[in-house]
């Protein structure tokens, strides 16, 4: 069994208060559930208005499915037409027994 997990970084440039940053991380998390079937949630950067920051989770048999799954969560995020740009983003595997 193997856990992946991703750590995306985004700055929202247009953003102006923390209700606008949770309609904007709303939008983009349950899109990304929706879609991939995984387990998203902010997980820093709660008081900056402009950053934000999402960790994204999976578990798969095979650690290349896992690889390739977060890959393509990395790829929808910056192909979605939302407020926030990537900034940059961590993927890492870890076997699990």
């Amino acid at each position: 069994m193997n856990v992946g997990m991703c750590k995306i970084n985004l700055r929202l440039p247009e953003n102006l208060s923390l209700k606008g940053k949770r309609q904007v991380l709303k939008s983009i998390t349950s899109r990304v559930r929706n879609r991939f079937n995984v387990s998203v949630a902010e997980v820093d950067n709660h008081d900056r208005w402009q950053m934000a920051t999402i960790g994204v989770c999976c578990v798969s048999n095979d650690n290349r499915h896992a690889n390739e799954m977060l890959s393509k969560v990395v790829d929808f995020v910056i192909s979605s037409r939302s407020e926030a740009e990537i900034l940059d983003y961590e993927i890492e595997i870890l076997p699990i027994w």
